[in-house]
C-alpha cells in the first residue's frame, strides 16, 4: 500500500480506490509537490519534463532488481568507465548490446542508494535516466532528465523523501 496524493496521478483514469496493478505519478522538481491539476499543459505552454520527476509504480513482474541486475547481468555488457559527476561512476554499455545507447551511472560505494540506467544524449533530446527501486511485491521507477546528474546526490535525496512520503 502506498500513499499517493490524487493530483499527483497523471493519468485520470488511475483516480480511483483500491488496488491498481500500475499507476503513473508526477512530482515538480525539486519541492515534490504534485503539479496542480487544473494548470493544463496547451501546445502554447507544454509540460517542461525538466521540472519534473516522473513515478511509475507496478506490480513486479518477476525480473531481477536493478541492483542484482547490476551485479550479475551488466558487468558482461559493460565498457570502461568514463568520467562522470563528482562522486559518480558512469560506465557505457557497449555497442552490440541489447543495452547499447545507454549508461549505468552509479554511486560507487553504495549503488543500491544511486544507480540508474540513462540513454544517451541525443540532437532531439538530453537523455533521461530510470531509477529503479523494488519495495515490497512493487516496482517503482523514477525518471528523470539526464542533466540532472550534475546534481546526482540532490536527485538521490529527493527521492529518499519522497519514497519516504509514499510510504
Amino acid at each position: 500500500a502506498f500513499n499517493i496524493e490524487p493530483a499527483a496521478i497523471r493519468q485520470t483514469v488511475q483516480r480511483k480506490p483500491g488496488t491498481q496493478d500500475r499507476i503513473d505519478l508526477a512530482y515538480l522538481w525539486p519541492s515534490l509537490l504534485p503539479p496542480d491539476p487544473a494548470r493544463k499543459p496547451t501546445v502554447g505552454a507544454p509540460v517542461d519534463p525538466n521540472e519534473r520527476l516522473f513515478v511509475t509504480i507496478e506490480v513486479a513482474d518477476g525480473t531481477l532488481p536493478l541492483i542484482e541486475r547490476f551485479k550479475t547481468i551488466y558487468p558482461r555488457y559493460l565498457a570502461a568507465a568514463v568520467e562522470g559527476p563528482e562522486g559518480l561512476t558512469v560506465r557505457a554499455f557497449r555497442d552490440g548490446t541489447p543495452y547499447q545507447g545507454e549508461e549505468l551511472a552509479f554511486e560507487p560505494a553504495a549503488p543500491e542508494h544511486f544507480l540508474a540506467r540513462c540513454s544517451l544524449k541525443g540532437v532531439i533530446n538530453s537523455g533521461s535516466c530510470l531509477l529503479e527501486r523494488r519495495i515490497g511485491n512493487a516496482d517503482l521507477t523514477i525518471r528523470f532528465p539526464r542533466d540532472w546528474l550534475t546534481d546526482w546526490k540532490r536527485v538521490a535525496d529527493g527521492v529518499d523523501r519522497l519514497m519516504a512520503r509514499l510510504r
